[in-house]
């Protein structure tokens, strides 16, 4: 992989995740972390709604069908690390009686980067 497609595919990521925090705010979710890091990898985003905490991971892709779409590229690998993510936060900062949920932001791109398409799969997982 050369490097200007890996910057490119970290812009376009950023840019993602950008749409997916300016949508939730829209919705009226409480954003409680953003790239949240442990040992064990990261979460895109934390949010609050409705007494419940929601981790929330952000796909972002262009329509070329290379690699599938934004919502097809979270398979189970990738559910099982977020879950295992969600256990550590939960047991760091004592929410052991928070209800949770996993859900999936799926932003697909136009070639030109106007006019994203924002997929919200609550309870995705």
């Amino acid at each position: 992989m050369n490097k200007f497609y890996k910057d490119d595919r970290k812009m376009l990521g950023k840019q993602g995740e950008e749409l997916a925090f300016n949508y939730l705010l829209e919705q009226e979710y409480q954003i409680v972390e953003r790239n949240w890091r442990c040992r064990s990898g990261e979460i895109d985003i934390i949010a609050e709604k409705s007494n419940k905490l929601i981790f929330i991971e952000v796909r972002t892709r262009r329509p070329s069908n290379r690699f599938g779409t934004a919502k097809e590229s979270v398979d189970y690998r990738k559910q099982a690390k977020v879950r295992e993510i969600a256990q550590f936060y939960m047991h760091r900062f004592h929410k052991y009686e928070q209800s949770i949920q996993f859900d999936v932001i799926a932003v697909e791109m136009s070639e030109s980067n106007t006019d994203p398409k924002i997929i919200h799969i609550q309870e995705a997982f």
